[in-house]
């Protein structure tokens, strides 16, 4: 206690150190500063901080370095206009404009309008999708010449940003501040947004892996069936997800006694057969006298009051509903204590659902802006208009502390519907419920592009679409794809085609195995971008234009994209594009002709990248390094590197170095040969026992070496 109020004293300090020679005239104000980030920070006159602070995006105190520089260009200008408070920014020349979260439309946002406000927006049809699911307070912005700035308006009121030649922020809140970031790249950019906002934990290996979901898989016995089937047909799967109908009438922690009577023996069975199960609780809680979970709730004054301080009810599948305030703190430790015994059945991972919060019968489809939160701790009381936008926040940060309480040893997984800036650190995500169509599988790339760029790596949409039924071409053409999204998963809603591989016959099930085939070669990759994005913030999948910063011609490619900085990923359905120059040659995974195939996506690999992989598998519970394919692309000289990543898959022991990094490097040797090097750093050191073959690629082909267990292998008749 005391060191806390030592702490407060010297920041106290500072601030008055900094701020007093403009104390007398900006007394009603906080005066803008420079942060050592080259980030400013810039305060409307009458900010009032407890009206938007403390931050919901923001993991740190943000502290005066010195001065906003004279020359420092873009300055916003702050207004109150209609009883809305305003925020206007503009800059010098052109810039492309990206980011703003889950967004409905183009990878470019230049001319769009995003309204931020977490909407259950089914099909996207609400507002024709300038609404959807979570708010990125977010723009991110690319001059010709690659430096690039980002822009945070840091609050959780409803406001809408227009994307033109001036950045337009509208808050239906107070005054708000100005987060103004400088970098001379894109990935600084990010990276800085990364320091400021959070990084993802490294997530359980199994969470990349392909993921098989429907509204509902039910009984017991269909999800067996369905489980039996991928193992029986050889296409690799890893998770099963459990919709709401494992419920009791669709009561949260319960389960349905007739149709899941013994959830322990289910989760047993799915693992013993290589499966992990993810089971959805939402915040919705059936007002029921009798229910566990609602007379826990309502003897500990935990749930979300009407404008009358009364227990606000809604509609939700349950029924009448009452709904957890999780601005108190007691409220979020009890949600979190609910998750003891439900993930001791043996539950994976945790599926948080309707979450923006979604009431049948609200206004708008959600709560009443005048509801009430009654706060605690930081955060002070306010209404629904304040924190409806991070509702779905606090609840999945509690949910995830609750998993960790449940199952210490274990890496948590949550995925979320709703979010907000800075949510990637609890959840990954997936965009909604989206439509069996083309033009919703066109739009999936911008929109899993965007959410990378405003933070979030780690999402992808409901492959073959949620609402509707894909033909067999569509379905397969978006399997074919949906292989290379961070988050993987075939997802439907009810009375509608049936979308397991095989369910369409035996083409979409011939391109469906070999599509996720491809991607569990590429595992060893995908892991490793999975450890950059939790260290440095980059996201997995990136749009092609980051392969040259300064090719503006590239800037508006929304088909194609890049995994990592090593792999290009063209679909079959794609256009006129544009790509990046250089070295790019097409390989292939496991025997797949995709130049000529009309499903499978093209994969070309950069001039310079050395690409591990690893063998075919059915599950993550089968995966080893102990041998792995290296993919080698010389550049221009002849060389080439890259790296591996490793470590347990599970747990923790990567936070105290039980990990290793392998960093790989390929030279000419001779006239005709190449020599790849294994240079390996960390504790876990299990590179000595692995063994390698190396794969050089060629104009003519593929040169392979033998299978060998060395630091140094040596590929021969190269050119």
């Amino acid at each position: 206690m005391i060191s806390m109020k030592l702490k407060t004293f010297f920041q106290v300090i500072l601030f008055l150190a900094f701020f007093l020679p403009g104390w007398i005239t900006e007394a009603s104000g906080q005066k803008s500063f420079l942060t050592a980030s080259n980030t400013a920070v810039f305060y409307p006159v009458d900010f009032d901080s407890a009206l938007t602070l403390p931050s919901f995006s923001i993991e740190k105190d943000l502290l005066p370095w010195k001065e906003i520089p004279s020359g420092w260009e873009m300055r916003p200008q702050f207004s109150v206009e209609n009883g809305k408070a305003i925020a206007k920014v503009t800059w010098t020349g052109h810039a492309d404009l990206y980011g703003t979260g889950e967004v409905k439309g183009a990878l470019k946002r230049n001319g769009t309008q995003v309204i931020l406000w977490n909407t259950d927006n089914y099909g996207y049809g609400k507002a024709s999708g300038k609404r959807l699911y979570q708010s990125h307070p977010w723009v991110f912005g690319v001059r010709p010449d690659g430096s690039s700035f980002g822009i945070i308006a840091d609050h959780s009121w409803k406001q809408t940003i227009s994307l033109t030649d001036t950045i337009i922020f509208t808050s239906d809140g107070p005054p708000f501040r100005i987060i103004i970031i400088e970098k001379d790249t894109p990935q600084e950019l990010l990276k800085t947004l990364a320091d400021l906002t959070g990084t993802i934990d490294m997530p359980p290996l199994w969470a990349l892996g392909y993921q098989q979901c429907r509204f509902s898989y039910y009984p017991e016995a269909r999800v067996r069936k369905i489980a039996t089937e991928f193992r029986k047909r050889n296409i690799p799967c890893d998770v099963i997800w459990m919709d709401i109908d494992y419920m009791q009438n669709y009561k949260v922690f319960t389960f349905d006694s007739v149709h899941f009577p013994d959830p322990a023996r289910l989760n047993n069975f799915l693992h013993q057969n290589g499966f992990k199960s993810v089971w959805m609780i939402d915040p919705g809680i059936k007002k029921e006298r009798g229910y566990f979970v609602y007379d826990q709730g309502s003897a500990g004054h935990h749930w979300v009051l009407n404008s009358n301080r009364e227990e606000f009810n809604g509609r939700v599948w349950p029924g009448t509903c009452a709904f957890p305030d999780f601005t108190i703190p007691e409220t979020r430790r009890w949600w979190e204590s609910l998750y003891k015994d439900f993930m001791q059945t043996g539950i994976d991972g945790v599926w948080n659902d309707m979450n923006e919060p979604s009431v049948f019968n609200g206004p708008g489809g959600s709560m009443p802006e005048d509801n009430i939160h009654r706060g605690g701790d930081a955060l002070p009381e306010g209404t629904h208009l304040r924190y409806h936008n991070v509702y779905g926040l606090l609840m999945v940060q509690s949910s995830r502390e609750g998993i960790l309480k449940a199952l210490p040893g274990k890496r948590p997984f949550v995925l979320s519907r709703s979010n907000f800036l800075g949510g990637q650190k609890y959840a990954a995500t997936w965009t909604g419920d989206n439509v069996s169509s083309w033009d919703h599988l066109k739009m999936s790339t911008p929109m899993v592009l965007n959410l990378g760029l405003s933070g979030q790596p780690f999402s992808g949409p409901d492959i073959g679409g949620f609402s509707r039924s894909p033909d067999p071409e569509l379905l397969a053409h978006w399997m074919a794809i949906g292989a290379f999204y961070p988050f993987s998963r075939n997802h439907a809603e009810k009375n509608t085609a049936d979308q397991e591989p095989w369910a369409m016959g035996q083409m979409v099930e011939d391109v469906s195995r070999t599509a996720l085939q491809r991607r569990y070669r590429l595992l060893p990759y995908l892991y490793t971008l999975f450890h950059e994005a939790s260290t440095t913030g980059m996201p997995v999948m990136r749009p092609v234009w980051f392969a040259d910063i300064r090719d503006t011609t590239l800037r508006g490619e929304q088909e194609a994209f890049l995994l990592g900085t090593d792999l290009l990923v063209i679909p079959k359905w794609s256009g006129k594009r544009r790509l990046p120059q250089g070295i790019w040659k097409s390989i292939a995974l496991v025997g797949e002709d995709s130049q000529h195939d009309p499903y499978h996506p093209d994969l070309k690999l950069r001039g310079g990248a050395i690409l591990p992989m690893s063998r075919v598998i059915q599950s993550t519970a089968d995966f080893h390094t102990d041998s792995l394919t290296l993919l080698v692309c010389p550049d221009a000289d002849h060389k080439a590197a890259g790296t591996l990543y490793v470590d347990a898959g599970e747990g923790f022991g990567y936070r105290t170095g039980d990990y290793e990094v392998n960093s790989f490097t390929a030279r000419k040797s001779g006239k005709n040969a190449l020599v790849v090097r294994c240079k390996t750093t960390g504790v876990r050191q299990t590179a000595d026992k692995r063994c390698y073959q190396v794969g050089v690629v060629t104009d003519s082909g593929v040169v392979w070496s033998p299978w060998r267990k060395n630091s140094r292998i040596k590929v021969t008749g190269i050119l």
